[in-house]
């Protein structure tokens, strides 16, 4: 019995495995398995590159052995990659190399390691991103045509709607405007957005706009009717929705719910409805089952309709506008700017494209005949609706040079200190908009790009500095691949060219990036203190707005400020170089070098800032309104403030019963206290008679090619314990930091 039994097992068993093998899930594991394998039979590991290497730079060292085929960067730090070929020849070629040199710096170079495959299942991406191509297989395509101007008009062809698409759109609009005529008697259905922009993609929302203006006059003539006569017409029936609401009278909140129980229950194949009455524009959100559509309906939205004339219009002017516009979003979203998907916070939409060949919004309304003019809650939205009657634009730029131009162009802008103005076609200065006059001045922030009619909104504001920092970062690397050959030629070696290099996704993170704070530059030691209209207060912001110049008032600030987390949170002493050299000193000899600093300090061994209690300690103080644009300061540092630093919070922080604070800098009574402790614990230990570093501390204003911003140059005068680059590191977070949090508490 237990033979057959065991018997009947195995074949039950062998049954079900060879079923299992068949399964799609075996076939789709195993698939991935063997692509895995494969994959590490023709990778390499490489490490050793400088911080802030672009995929790309990779890419082309790599490619002189053979074709690759990808490359995966280390996105978190940037310190490690695997390069993948599309063959072992090429691999052993790559390896038999005996030194890999690039930028300057010896690559280890080795074969992938070979790790136990474990599958984990990718999460199910939202249908609005299903059916944008991927970059792998736009390549293909992209790179048959002929030149840049022809993979742009290409784009357009993958991205936009089909006819059958259009079709289905419409389709569902009728629907929605044959029931709600209904209940919403001589009601309107009215899309906008991409779907009727001009600049549609597949699977984009359906935003429709409830037009309900003729509604409200037909219920007011009927209740007018119904007092005359007596008689209660049908739409004014218990049965009837207007029944429970007046509509002139009616909250939006209240709009919307209505309009969501005629779409839970009276429209076919619509489910997943859901009103948000809290958003700045109030909306009722569904998705249409059968198309597969994901739709909002608003009720006042007027502004974002013209919007969509005004986008419509633009690309009628000009028939280079289309794809540099989705040459530029793709570009944005493999880059990790654009859209909601890629988790690294605020991104930026399709304002951030200026197109230079199209008319400003003031010159547009000049041309706008009488039948043009149009008013929308205050905002003149005036421009011609008939772009055949404009004349047609002076620019013959090709598509390649003008999306080229962009980058450059946004690469080297001062987005700090500029708001740009579509109504104006120019970027105005931040100052014009810091006072808030009966509330219409918009929320500013890093980025400030005004809509074009409702000129209190600040279509970026949603973008933080990092994320701004970002988006000008890769610019600039645009910008710079732009005046390559590989962008503007065709490879005559079947390598990848024009716009798919451009997008070829890549891991930037905003520290180690030029011109971003975080970098240590190898000629001079620089740290980017950068202009925040977040870390000042009403009465500041009015200040800068009435100086002649706000960049030398900020800059007075944030120099006082530099020089109190110097002086009174780090314990080093200063003085002011009006022109002048350091004190000479002799790093050999530390006698004559404490007697040096001591002398032109007036403070020396015996007279140190950091002593408590000192009287005699020699401190400047200057107004911020004459500062000029740089100064220069000679410093010396007495204690190790950052060894332990955090340990001695922590301390601290325990003996107050504080919660914890960030790691990288708490408050500003907190981090003097940390600095007191910690400079007395060496003077415990006897380890404070010497100063242990001199330095120069270079401070300067920039502005107009670059964010604006204070460089703070700082360069060792004497280090004769080699501490310069550690303190240098630790000042390289600190400052920035504690000098954001002195402005926001001292500056009055």
């Amino acid at each position: 019995m237990y033979i057959q039994l065991i018997w009947i097992i195995c074949l039950y068993l062998g049954a079900s495995l060879e079923d299992h093998k068949k399964g799609k899930k075996h076939q789709k594991l195993s698939s991935i398995r063997e692509t895995r394998k494969v994959q590490e039979e023709h990778s390499l590991f490489v490490s050793g590159f400088q911080h802030g290497t672009s995929e790309l730079e990779i890419t082309d060292h790599f490619q002189r052995f053979g074709l690759v085929s990808s490359v995966i960067m280390d996105k978190n730090q940037g310190v490690y990659a695997f390069v993948e070929y599309g063959s072992t020849e090429s691999l052993q070629v790559a390896l038999a190399e005996p030194e890999h040199i690039m930028n300057g710096k010896r690559l280890k170079v080795k074969p992938r390691e070979r790790k136990e495959f474990k599958y984990t299942p990718k999460k199910k991406q939202a249908p609005s991103n299903s059916l944008l191509p991927s970059l792998e297989l736009l390549s293909p395509v992209l790179c048959q045509a002929n030149d840049v101007d022809e993979q742009m008009e290409k784009l357009v062809q993958l991205f936009g709607f089909s006819e059958s698409e259009e079709r289905l759109r419409e389709l569902v609009i009728s629907l929605m405007q044959e029931v709600f005529s209904e209940f919403f008697p001589e009601c309107k259905i009215i899309p906008f957005g991409s779907s009727v922009n001009s600049f549609n993609i597949h699977c984009c929302d359906l935003d429709l706009f409830l037009d309900l203006e003729h509604t409200k006059i037909f219920q007011a003539k009927s209740k007018s009717s119904n007092e005359q006569t007596g008689v209660i017409e049908d739409t004014q029936s218990e049965d009837s929705i207007l029944s429970d609401i007046d509509l002139e009278t009616a909250s939006e909140a209240e709009v919307l719910e209505l309009v969501a129980m005629v779409l839970r229950k009276c429209v076919p194949g619509v489910h997943k409805v859901q009103a948000v009455t809290t958003a700045r524009r109030p909306v009722v959100k569904f998705i249409h089952k059968d198309s597969g559509l994901h739709g909002d309906i608003s009720v006042n939205n007027r502004l974002a309709v013209r919007n969509t004339s005004f986008l419509k219009l633009c690309s009628a002017l000009d028939k280079r506008l289309r794809p540099l516009v989705y040459a530029v979003r793709y570009w944005a979203k493999q880059k990790h700017l654009a859209g909601q998907s890629s988790g690294r916070g605020p991104t930026l939409n399709n304002y951030n494209r200026e197109i230079p060949v199209i008319p400003s919004v003031n010159h547009l309304k000049e041309l706008a005949g009488e039948d043009d003019q149009c008013i929308i809650e205050g905002w003149d939205c005036s421009f011609p609706s008939d772009a055949s009657t404009l004349p047609s634009s002076k620019n013959c730029e090709s598509l390649c040079t003008l999306l080229s131009e962009f980058f450059n162009f946004y690469g080297q802008f001062d987005f700090v200190s500029s708001v740009i103005c579509l109504r104006d076609g120019k970027a105005l200065p931040v100052t014009a908009f810091l006072s808030n006059k009966e509330g219409k001045s918009p929320r500013l922030g890093p980025l400030n790009i005004l809509d074009p009619f409702e000129l209190c909104h600040n279509v970026a504001a949603n973008l933080n500095e990092r994320s701004e920092q970002r988006f000008q970062k890769q610019c600039l690397e645009a910008a710079k691949y732009c005046r390559s050959l590989q962008y503007q030629r065709k490879s005559a070696k079947g390598k990848i060219w024009g716009l798919v290099r451009l997008f070829k996704e890549d891991s930037v993170s905003a520290e180690g990036s030029p011109g971003v704070p975080g970098e240590v530059s190898q000629e001079r030691m620089v740290i980017d203190i950068p202009f925040k209209l977040a870390s000042l207060s009403e009465e500041t912001r009015k200040k800068l707005c009435n100086s002649d110049d706000f960049r030398q008032l900020w800059f007075g600030w944030v120099s006082v400020a530099v020089l109190s987390v110097l002086e009174d949170m780090l314990k080093c002493t200063y003085e002011v170089l009006d022109g002048k050299n350091p004190p000479e000193v002799n790093s050999n000899e530390s006698d004559t070098t404490a007697s040096t600093a001591g002398e032109s300090l007036n403070s020396g061994k015996r007279h140190r800032c950091s002593d408590e209690g000192s009287s005699s300690c020699k401190k400047l103080r200057f107004e911020p309104e004459n500062m000029a644009g740089n100064a220069s300061w000679y410093c010396t540092l007495w204690h190790k403030v950052w060894v332990g630093r955090r340990k001695m919070r922590r301390d601290i922080l325990r003996g107050l019963k504080a919660p914890r604070t960030d790691d990288d800098g708490g408050d500003i009574d907190l981090e003097t206290r940390v600095s007191e402790a910690v400079a007395q614990q060496e003077r415990a230990a006897g380890n404070t008679s010497e100063p242990l570093l001199n330095f120069t501390l270079h401070l300067e204003v920039v502005g107009g090619t670059e964010s604006t911003r204070t460089l703070a140059v700082i360069a060792p005068v004497q280090d004769a314990s080699g501490l310069f680059q550690d303190f240098f590191h630790f000042l390289q977070l600190f400052i920035p930091k504690m000098t954001e949090k002195v402005l926001e508490k001292k500056i009055k």
